[in-house]
């Protein structure tokens, strides 16, 4: 099979040359992106839930959370503080989810 042609000139010496590519950020590009971000760091300090939220979206990068979750940052985003289910979740997930009453 013959070399391709060049549309413009019809030469067939043509190199290929890969004109797009991605480069996937590391965290600290994330964290870097997010501290030059005034107004989300402003709500950071000021414990505004959707500035949380927003942080941990961006920190995720895109990937999948359990929908626990998804359902407590969605309640963030809206400016709500769902402190019960976090609470929960954080006793589920260190092993003190027992009622302590029971046992004494």
């Amino acid at each position: 099979m013959p070399p391709p042609l060049c549309p413009r000139c019809g030469s067939s010496e043509l190199k290929r040359i890969f004109s797009t590519f991605s480069v996937q950020k590391t965290y600290r590009d994330i964290y870097e992106d997010i501290l030059s971000d005034r107004e989300l760091t402003q709500g950071m300090m000021r414990d505004d839930p959707r500035a949380i939220a927003e942080w941990n979206k961006r920190m995720s990068s895109g990937e999948k959370s359990p929908p626990e979750y998804e359902e407590i940052t969605e309640r963030m985003e809206r400016g709500e503080w769902p402190a019960t289910p976090i609470e929960e979740k954080r006793k589920e997930f260190s092993g003190q989810g027992e009622d302590k009453s029971e046992s004494g």
